[in-house]
């Protein structure tokens, strides 16, 4: 169901999901073109991590950084070797949202728009993706910054961290990241942040659901992998369908999400995983996943 939604999703993106040049490269370092990257990307047993790599601007979601973001999550998405994602980032902040230079009048609308609709194709692919993305913030995320933490399935902070949706402050509003924004966390504290722009803490974006957890930086990546191992154990067609129909049943009415989820337990049930769970559970035994050998790591780098 969830590989589905990915090939279904958006018509006018379809040339995302044409295979990658450079996914025939399964192993060992793989290389997009001779040019450095915004971001860079590795994955082991499982886990992919994808790091936004351009601290001295800091980490803005200009047009190249939302297409290596894009291209990172689409690498062999549907590869039974990947079981969950996580978005990290270099230096003190996560990411400042939009590139601004992009958005002057230098630039044509056809270029705005086109920076805009990469965003949002980015943020609704993170929910189409068939394995969970996690969001590792340590430091500043603002505006669209702030955006991609929320549209992520689970986001685990440093007590460092904050958050903010500043436009208003400079006349750009902030309509698209409130839309990941206002889905995450009450109405009146989306509102608050959207009209003042003021920031708020890790601890306040926890309480308010923007957040699944903080820990002290030191306790960061520790905790981030604990729970990202914890996913990769598990099996990725029960994890992916479990997904895709949690964000299917949210808008719909309460009979129509119940008969929705009642059909997927259905077909979870007949997964050869799910027999396999019911069987081992009853025989008190470790389950075994219907899972590929593990592979070498697979290395995306700047400039190679």
């Amino acid at each position: 169901m969830a590989a589905l939604g990915l090939r279904a999703f958006g018509t006018k993106g379809l040339c995302w999901l044409r295979r990658n040049p450079w996914a025939p490269l399964s192993a060992g370092f793989c290389s997009r073109g001779p040019g450095p990257r915004p971001t860079s990307a590795r994955q082991r047993e499982g886990i992919r991590n994808i790091v936004l790599s351009d601290p001295k601007k800091r980490n803005a979601l200009s047009l190249a950084m939302l297409k290596s973001l894009q291209s990172d999550l689409l690498h062999e998405a549907e590869s039974k070797d990947l079981k969950v994602i996580i978005i990290s980032a270099e230096g003190p902040v996560f990411s400042s949202g939009h590139d601004l230079k992009e958005l002057t009048d230098e630039q044509s609308p056809d270029y705005h728009a086109e920076v805009f609709q990469t965003c949002s194709e980015v943020m609704m692919l993170i929910q189409n993706h068939p394995v969970p993305v996690i969001a590792m913030v340590n430091g500043l995320a603002t505006a669209a910054g702030c955006q991609l933490v929320a549209s992520c399935d689970i986001a685990v902070a440093s007590d460092k961290s904050s958050f903010a949706t500043p436009g208003v402050n400079i006349g750009l509003f902030c309509s698209t990241p409130a839309v990941a924004l206002g889905r995450t966390v009450p109405r009146k504290v989306a509102l608050e942040m959207l009209f003042t722009g003021e920031p708020i803490s890790a601890q306040e974006a926890l309480l308010h659901g923007l957040l699944s957890k903080v820990v002290p930086e030191e306790r960061l990546e520790e905790e981030t992998m604990r729970i990202a191992k914890k996913i990769a154990s598990l099996s990725r067609p029960v994890v992916s369908l479990g997904k895709a129909t949690f964000y299917k049943q949210l808008p719909q009415d309460l009979r129509t999400a119940y008969y929705l989820t009642s059909q997927t337990m259905v077909d979870n049930v007949a997964l050869r995983d799910g027999q396999e769970g019911i069987k081992a559970f009853i025989q008190k035994r470790k389950p075994i996943w219907s899972q590929p050998a593990p592979q070498r790591d697979c290395i995306w780098r700047k400039g190679l």
